[in-house]
């Protein structure tokens, strides 16, 4: 997501809340993120598509945040799936991204996410990606169930990777065939 807001010229920042991403950085032995709130100066790394900040356990409704983050078009949160505390900024417009999985857990997890969103009257979009067949019962239940704006904030993307799988494929045989007859010297 980080490189796709990049490629359109979005500063983003990716605030490492599980501690997997940037665990291994430099700047989080100085201070941990609390204290670099507290000194009003975050530790960022600087990535490909922005930047990116280690600071487990963070939330994003941390006060000291605010004001800290404003130089950002999009501040995202990297979260565990199982992650049951979601917290919602006020005035925001939050976007999720979901893997979901055709598994009991994963749908009921995704479908408490969206029903929260649906219910806190916030501007949401969630986008679903991961199995095909998961996604559209998700999108299901959200019509039967919920409010239909949250049936058109919903959307997925769950089938666009079977078309780029297919374009890879193609496009590594037109290299290989390419490579092959540079090497000969047929062109």
């Amino acid at each position: 997501m980080a490189h796709a807001l990049h490629q359109v010229g979005r500063v983003s920042l990716l605030i490492d809340t599980q501690g997997r991403l940037f665990s291994a950085s430099s700047p989080r032995a100085l201070f941990d993120w609390k204290h670099q709130l507290e000194r009003r100066h975050l530790h960022t790394l600087p990535q490909e598509y922005g930047e990116g900040w280690h600071a487990p356990g963070v939330q994003a409704d941390e006060p000291a945040l605010f004001g800290m983050v404003d130089g950002y078009d999009y501040v995202m949160f990297d979260s565990a799936w199982g992650n049951a505390d979601l917290v919602l900024l006020p005035a925001a417009t939050h976007t999720m991204v979901m893997d979901v999985r055709l598994t009991g857990e994963s749908m009921l997890h995704a479908y408490a996410v969206l029903k929260t969103l649906s219910r806190s009257g916030a501007a949401f979009s969630a986008g679903l990606l991961g199995d095909a067949a998961a996604c559209e019962r998700l999108q299901e239940a959200c019509t039967q169930f919920l409010d239909p704006s949250c049936f058109q904030a919903v959307y997925s993307v769950a089938r666009e990777d079977d078309a780029f799988a297919a374009l890879a494929v193609r496009m590594t045989g037109e290299e290989t065939g390419l490579t092959a007859r540079y090497k000969t010297g047929n062109t």
